[in-house]
This record gives structure tokens, sequence and C-alpha cells, in this order.
């Protein structure tokens, strides 16, 4: 019996081997040791840090930038814990993470970019790249540096031959996906003209949303976040001129002015959004809704239709986008967080579609101008082929 079990167990490790071999491989990390000098620093005061698969055949001058997600610190208690974690010090990250996806080197799994440079940014500064406060308190020694990380880090991918794009893609996944569309026009003005550029938005595109208790949580977090890493002067200007700057960190009140082409992929059930905008720990001390955000299929009639609701606060902050033809969105009914990264959702026979399209077919189309894509899924659950994620019960909310 012993022996039989170990046989099973064993044929389902090389099972998972080969899966793992063929969805993703491998890529080192590589620290930008000369930015610690221009202050250019994660939260500890480490170097930043990024992964370069580097492009091959016809995509050699093609290059992807994607960046990490992780939530945020909005004061110095919780930057403080974040600086303990890979979130807030390169020496935490691992040397090496798995490319799939969006950044997978098989034509099979990404067509579009299989062959470009990809490189993934690694997330440190807790304010989706936008901090920028010189004094350091030696009393905590938080560094508040994240907009001369995202110079650093791009400073040293130009070197590297950035500089000599055809074409060019900013993406990222949640924080990332917010940098991204913050970021997005900063990254067109580091190209010439003839460059092709454009930006990706995962799971980026956060709303401004009352939480089951009436309280404007996420709007307060934002406002702190913004105050306590100096980020108003790297928010845009065409915002903050108008808004409080925690305001300008929410893409319903800036993307509208953003002039480089945008796709914004997002689930309109947001997984994260629903966990820590709608019903974050705080607006549910008694856990009425904990089952319902780990599984959406535990959620009682009541929840969705709360969750409905919620989706139409979405399309409703979706609009501040406006109508432009260079724009592109793919909103599926899905359950989830962070699209791109993970093959299973970027493509495959099994990945999401929506019109009859997956993820990486709609972008790709939309990103060489082969076809416009602009869809927004119909409501929770007339989707058949969306991955909803179920969480651990373990898992804690970062906000």
């Amino acid at each position: 019996m012993v022996a039989a079990r170990m046989g099973q167990w064993l044929n389902l490790l090389v099972c998972a081997l080969i899966l793992l071999k063929a969805d993703g491989f491998n890529v080192g990390i590589t620290y930008v040791e000369n930015a610690v000098v221009k202050g250019a620093v994660c939260l500890d005061g480490s170097p930043p840090a990024y992964h370069f698969d580097k492009g091959f055949g016809a995509g050699i001058n093609n290059w992807l930038v994607h960046i990490e997600g992780g939530g945020w610190c909005n004061n110095v208690t919780t930057c403080l814990e974040r600086k303990k974690t890979r979130l807030g010090s390169s020496k935490q990250m691992v040397k090496v993470v798995a490319f799939s996806g969006m950044l997978s080197n098989k034509q099979k799994f990404n067509p579009d970019f299989y062959n470009w440079n990809r490189i993934k940014v690694r997330y440190c500064d807790g304010a989706s790249f936008t901090g920028d406060v010189e004094a350091v308190n030696p009393a905590n020694n938080l560094h508040f540096r994240g907009a001369r990380v995202f110079q650093a880090v791009m400073e040293d991918l130009m070197a590297k031959g950035m500089k000599n794009a055809q074409n060019a893609v900013l993406s990222g996944c949640s924080a990332g996906g917010l940098t991204s569309i913050l970021h997005c026009d900063n990254f067109r003005a580091l190209f010439p003209v003839g460059t092709k550029v454009k930006c990706f938005a995962d799971a980026g595109y956060f709303i401004n949303a009352k939480d089951v208790s009436g309280a404007s949580h996420i709007e307060q977090f934002y406002a702190q976040v913004v105050a306590t890493h100096g980020s108003a002067k790297h928010l845009p200007a065409s915002c903050t001129s108008r808004l409080s700057p925690g305001l300008c960190f929410f893409p319903q009140y800036m993307a509208r002015q953003i002039t480089t082409p945008l796709f914004i992929i997002n689930a309109a059930y947001d997984s994260w959004q629903i966990k820590n905008i709608l019903a974050p720990g705080v607006a549910d001390p008694h856990g009425t809704w904990h089952s319902c955000k780990l599984d959406i299929n535990n959620c009682s009639p009541t929840q969705l239709q709360t969750m409905q609701s919620f989706r139409t606060q979405f399309l409703n902050a979706l609009a501040g986008l406006g109508i432009s033809s260079s724009r592109g969105m793919f909103i599926d009914a899905c359950y989830a967080h962070c699209q791109t990264e993970m093959q299973e959702t970027w493509l495959r026979t099994d990945s999401p579609v929506l019109g009859k399209m997956s993820i990486a077919k709609a972008v790709g189309d939309w990103y060489y101008d082969r076809s416009p894509f602009q869809k927004i899924d119909c409501a929770y659950p007339c989707n058949p082929t969306c991955h909803n994620r179920v969480f651990d019960s373990n898992v804690h909310s970062e906000v």
C-alpha cells in the first residue's frame, strides 16, 4: 500500500515537473547596483532588481518591460513590515523566477512576444514606483524612492539595448498594472518618435468604491500611501492640478489624459478588489464575507447581488477612460486577479475567452494593429471559460 501510494506520488510529481517545463522557465536576477549612489533604492536601502530574458531572432530589438505587483504600504508601520520582505528589499528576493504567459519564450504559448527581450521588474517600494522623499529617518531607515527606482531601472535597460527598440511595451500586474498606467507616458518619452510604444495594465484598474459598511476605505488608504511616500510630484499633473493627489492613484480620474495607447485587462469581479475594496476585513468584523471572498461559489444570493453592484461601479469607473480608438480592453466576467503572467489564463487550450478570443490574441492583435479590441463580458456567471480564483483560507488581505 505504501509503495503504491509512493508510486502515485512520484507520478504526480513527474507530471507536475513536465507541466512546469512546458509552461514556464527560470530566469535569474539582476541587481542594479549603480542605482544605490543615486538614492534609487528599495524600502530598506538595497538596490532594485529585475529578471531579464534576452530577445532573439526577429524580436531582438523588441522590449517588453513587465512590473511585478504586490499592494502598497500606507504608513511607517506597514512599510516597516514590508521592508522585511521581498516587497521591500532585494535581499529577500528569490534569485530566480519562472517566466510564463506573456513572458514565455515559446511561440506556442506566447505567439506575439515570445522572442522579445522580456523583463520582469521586481517591486520593492510599496507605492507603484511613485515615491520620492529625500530624507531618511535614522530611526526606521525607510527609503521612499520608488520614482527614482523606476528611472534607474529604465536607464539600466536603455544602456543594455532598449534605446534601440523598434517596439516597446510597459506592462504590469496589480500594483504593477497601476504602475504601467501611471508611468505609461513617461515610458513613451524614453524613445524616439518612430518607436512603436504601448502599455498594458493587467488588474491595475483599481476603483474608488465604498466598502460594504459604507466607508471610503480605499480612498483613505491611497491618500495615506501618497502622503507617506511623497508621491504627488510624480503623479500626472493633469490630475493633481484638479484633484487631491490621493485620488490620482485611481485610473478613473487620471487615465483619460494618457496619450500613449493603453490596453486594460481586468476582471469585472477583480478578486483583489472584492477582498480589499468592497469587503475588507475592517468592514466585515464578523467575517460574513470570509467564505465568499475565498471562493465565489460560496457567496450567498445577497452577496452576489452586492458583487453585481460592484461590477456596475467598475464599468462606470472604466468609462473614465473616455472613448478612444487607441485604447483596448478585455474585461471578463471572472473572479480573478492578474491574468497575463499565468499560462492558463494568458493562452492555453482552456484559457478564458471573450468574443471567442483569448487575452493573448486580443492583446497581440491590438498591439500590432491587426484589429482593435474593446470588449466587456456579460455578468457573472455567464462565461464558462473563466478561471475563478479559489484562495487558501490562511491568505491575508494586503489592505
